[in-house]
């Protein structure tokens, strides 16, 4: 079989791409993902942390792949499999809802009085969003726990758990609650109150293939770290 041929990436992308792993091992590649840089684009058109993986191609054209999404607004943690088996297991690994996940996220409007709780609204896609639905007309199960870390006024920041990987979840559940993620443009009200999409997925625990556990943490990035500082959480 003819090896793959390599796209050609730049030396000033190759040195952000590499500047962006957190962990790597003989299986596994994590990056800490910054906001605004889609994990894939369609019809690969545009800069993807997906398109800059080639930057860890092997000469036999094979390289690593991402084993699971979130959304270009969202930064932290993402993995990619860098052999076939661990790629295989990796990606069931989240595709069974085994992986441990925690985000961190500033909201701002109708704050719950209970400091933490689980929200299990299901969720109905429509188009490149997801709504509050019923089972019966088709929405799927989701479900987030969540914690309140600190509050000030109607703001806070919020500790979220996704136990399902429903699109949109964590962001649609927090609207849903009444205290949309700050800066979310679709659930939200956009850049009208934070410049980017303050929701970061700051650590995970996975079981890899040889049955030890893996934990991850990604530190949040200065510009959340300063907004939460702005707001007194």
């Amino acid at each position: 079989m003819r090896n793959r041929p390599i796209p050609r990436i730049a030396d000033d992308q190759q040195a952000f791409v590499r500047d962006l792993v957190l962990y790597e091992d003989e299986i596994l590649l994590a990056f800490n993902k910054p906001s605004g840089l889609p994990v894939q684009t369609r019809g690969n058109r545009g800069t993807s942390l997906d398109h800059l993986l080639w930057t860890f191609a092997r000469s036999n054209g094979k390289r690593p792949q991402l084993v699971h999404r979130i959304d270009a607004g969202t930064s932290g943690l993402i993995l990619a499999g860098k052999t076939k088996p661990a790629i295989a297991a990796l990606s069931t690994e989240f595709a069974e809802r085994r992986v441990q996940k925690r985000y961190l996220a500033l909201v701002s409007g109708d704050l719950p009085a209970e400091d933490e709780g689980v929200c299990d609204i299901p969720l109905l896609k429509t188009g490149r969003s997801v709504v509050p639905g019923q089972i019966e007309a088709g929405a799927d199960a989701a479900r987030t726990a969540w914690r309140v870390l600190s509050r000030s006024g109607d703001q806070a920041l919020l500790e979220a758990r996704p136990e399902t990987g429903r699109m949109h979840q964590i962001r649609a559940h927090l609207a849903a609650m009444g205290c949309p993620i700050l800066g979310d443009a679709i659930y939200g009200h956009g850049s009208d109150d934070a410049a980017r999409l303050m929701l970061h997925a700051t650590a995970l625990e996975i079981e890899l293939p040889d049955k030890k556990k893996l934990a991850l943490e990604a530190p949040v990035p200065v510009e959340f770290e300063d907004k939460r500082i702005e707001l007194g959480l």
